[in-house]
């Protein structure tokens, strides 16, 4: 019997997912919606298989940095990304980082099973959308541009991944909002780049390749289909 573990925080999704898995013949299914959820569902219950949305409230920062985290505790496990974004260089790293799979969320039910059975066979699959686009794309070699970055300066990139503003980010931070404006200004010279956007794409690109990420717990314990854990 196979055991999924499906990782969205749209409530949507998730029944989808599950309608999608149980219409396959797959009936032991755990949903959780949000990160810590997911550490907890995949401690206790310990899926063959874990589905997950990257963009976790909001930043995709998260869904990957649980990627990374995962894979130092278990190297096996098959994750299958189930996205909305299409950008190759998330996708990219998303495999770097350990996925097996990386799908939209357009992709059919039939093309989302056939997904499931690859990564469990211990294959790659990837929407025909961006495979084309990782293949071309140069993703080994790189070195982290943001190595000597300050611990202020990866704190402000961790949150700009996550699509906070500034005024946002200094109430995080307990600063100054010139202070948080200061420091973009900082992190732009130092990384050669002129908007927030192209911040955002190096923070996703790279942030989880750094020591010293956190999830912080505010969650509420996972849900199971049919109990309350």
């Amino acid at each position: 019997m196979t055991r999924i573990l499906v990782i969205d925080d749209h409530p949507i999704v998730l029944q989808g997912c599950r309608r999608v898995l149980e219409d396959s013949g797959i009936d032991d299914i755990v949903l959780a919606s949000n990160l810590i959820e997911g550490f907890r569902a995949y401690r206790h219950d310990k899926p063959d298989l874990i589905i997950i949305d990257l963009a976790i409230k909001k930043g995709v920062l998260g869904g990957l940095s649980f990627i990374r985290r995962l894979r130092i505790h278990d190297k096996h496990t098959p994750i299958l990304v189930l996205t909305m974004h299409e950008d190759p260089m998330i996708a990219s790293q998303s495999l770097r980082l350990g996925a097996n799979g990386y799908i939209l969320k357009d992709t059919s039910s039939v093309d989302i099973l056939k997904a499931l059975q690859a990564v469990r066979q211990g294959k790659t699959f990837l929407s025909h959308a961006i495979a084309s686009a990782i293949a071309v794309m140069e993703t080994k070699g790189r070195t982290n541009p943001l190595n000597g970055m300050t611990l202020r300066e990866l704190q402000t990139l961790e949150l700009i991944a996550q699509g906070k503003q500034y005024a946002a980010i200094a109430e995080e931070l307990h600063v100054s909002y010139k202070t948080i404006a200061n420091t973009c200004s900082q992190i732009k010279t130092k990384l050669g780049v002129k908007s927030l956007p192209e911040l955002m794409r190096i923070a996703i690109d790279h942030l989880p390749e750094m020591s010293g990420q956190r999830i912080i717990d505010r969650s509420t314990p996972p849900m199971r289909l049919g109990k309350v854990w």
